[in-house]
């Protein structure tokens, strides 16, 4: 059983016991999160697609740990005009234990 769920802005699979790493969330760990915007349930036999969301469905989660994740750096740069500018960026994530998925 599988689930396509809407999370702060964007998409993920869940199945059961799957790690999944979203933007961060304030939230401390072993917290449960429950989502209730999931977009299509699959058992196997049976595929429930939303209009937009399915009634009913939820993904039952638990925080787990925050990361960052590796510099990004940004150089700007225009020719002939003493100018240069580097930036780096580190993108914060927060890992979620899916427990359960339900329709």
């Amino acid at each position: 059983m599988y689930a396509l769920f809407e999370y702060k802005g964007k998409q993920y699979k869940a199945e059961k016991d799957a790690l999944i790493q979203v933007d961060k969330i304030d939230a401390e760990e072993g917290a449960a999160i429950d989502i209730d915007s999931v977009l299509l349930v699959s058992d196997g036999d049976k595929i429930s697609v939303g209009t937009p969301f399915v009634k009913g469905a939820k993904v039952s989660a638990v925080v787990e740990n925050s990361i960052r994740d590796k510099k990004v750096l940004v150089f700007k740069y225009k020719s002939k005009k003493d100018y240069h500018r580097l930036i780096g960026h580190r993108q914060e994530y927060t890992n979620i234990r899916v427990k359960d998925i339900t329709l």
